[in-house]
């Protein structure tokens, strides 16, 4: 269950300080939508530190929580990730990265938080077989992954 479906009575306001809370002891927090059409999640505070949320779709919370922290800390370290580039996250898929167009229309808790100049990069997974959603057969069509901006010219590869 969720923090907000367990506290009813809570604020937004109350939502977003327990955000701040974890971002303040964590340097991220992951938010995850659930979605009748394609769940999604989304990091809150990088912002705080000069780099772009991070956004992946398509995947279970656990997964989501996995993959944006793996990419998270590797951003904190200084790992660049640039749209059109190919980046093999540890234990994850191989991932491309694609600029979210528009990230106050996906992101709205991390833009509570960080206010309006939040940037958002999506971390598009490439499945088991390493075929791209925009692919024919792509997870077999058992999976569901928008891509929430215009892929980029392809660059190379790095390791994250």
């Amino acid at each position: 269950m969720c923090w907000i479906c367990d506290h009813p009575e809570a604020t937004d306001e109350d939502y977003l300080e327990r955000l701040r809370q974890i971002v303040r002891s964590h340097g991220w927090a992951v938010q995850y939508i659930e979605s009748d059409r394609t769940p999604f999640a989304y990091t809150v505070g990088l912002h705080d530190c000069g780099l772009p949320e991070l956004l992946v779709s398509g995947v279970s919370p656990d997964r989501a929580r996995r993959l944006l922290s793996t990419a998270a800390r590797a951003a904190l370290r200084g790992e660049s990730f640039t749209p059109g580039r190919h980046t093999a996250l540890r234990a994850g898929p191989l991932v491309e990265v694609v600029e979210v167009e528009h990230p106050d229309v996906h992101l709205a808790w991390a833009l509570n938080h960080g206010g309006p100049g939040v940037r958002a990069l999506q971390l598009v997974w490439a499945d088991e077989r390493g075929r791209w959603p925009w692919a024919p057969r792509f997870a077999d069509g058992r999976v569901r992954q928008p891509v929430l901006g215009v892929r980029a010219p392809r660059r190379r590869r790095q390791n994250a």
